[in-house]
């Protein structure tokens, strides 16, 4: 009798494995994938201005709000400032104060720093620069701190109420809007950023007396710090 041969039976295939195999594929092409597209966009994407330091960093500009005009100037400090900062509006009365009784010596220079963790930080900054630029930045400046409460910590826009404010201190509303939604606008702050960041501002405030950073530990000190430099 011939026997009929028979055939080695197939080697088992196991799914396991091959769900595996397309697995480690599939993270293959994904890494790859990752790689270059992290490559064309670092390559491609452009630094904000906002958040870079800028070359030429000055303490104070041209076009710095400087606050008070003694006739013979003895001294100068820089304010780097968040209006949605809670230590920013705890520190104006004293700042307030300071300025009464040093502001015929002294120069007093506000500059923005709206801090990236304040939602409407730079919406403020942007509502005060275009009433200065009617020539009200101390009314809505003051009215910032005043109003604090009510609007700081929010997450949506504050705009529409910063308007209000805008219209109450008898604005141009048309050329209050038309500043608003001007890149100059937005450019006279970001500048304020990259000088604070090329000068070692991190938080707010941040004082700078003849263009030394201080350390300041009481209001006490303060003080002292103003007297010293008046003398």
């Amino acid at each position: 009798m011939t026997q009929t041969p028979t055939r080695s039976a197939p080697t088992p295939t196991d799914p396991a494995k091959k769900v595996r195999v397309v697995i480690w594929i599939l993270l293959g092409v994904i890494v790859a994938a990752g790689v270059i597209w992290y490559a064309v966009f670092t390559a491609v994407k452009p630094a904000p201005p906002a958040v870079q330091p800028a070359a030429d960093a000055q303490l104070v500009r041209e076009d710095s709000h400087r606050v008070t005009s003694p006739a013979t100037e003895k001294a100068q400090l820089v304010e780097f400032l968040d209006f949605e900062c809670e230590s920013c509006r705890a520190a104006e009365p004293l700042v307030a104060e300071l300025k009464k009784e040093f502001g015929d010596r002294i120069t007093f220079v506000n500059r923005y720093f709206p801090l990236p963790g304040h939602r409407n930080s730079g919406t403020a900054a942007l509502a005060v620069e275009s009433a200065a630029q009617q020539g009200k930045y101390e009314e809505m400046y003051a009215k910032m701190f005043e109003t604090q409460a009510q609007w700081g910590e929010m997450q949506d826009s504050q705009a529409p109420l910063f308007r209000t404010y805008a219209q109450e201190l008898g604005l141009d509303m048309t050329a209050y809007d038309a500043a608003v939604a001007d890149d100059k606008t937005i450019e006279r702050i970001r500048k304020d950023v990259a000088d604070g960041k090329a000068l070692g501002v991190t938080g707010t405030p941040t004082f700078f007396l003849n263009g030394e950073k201080l350390t300041l530990n009481t209001e006490d000190d303060f003080r002292q710090k103003l007297t010293d430099a008046v003398k």
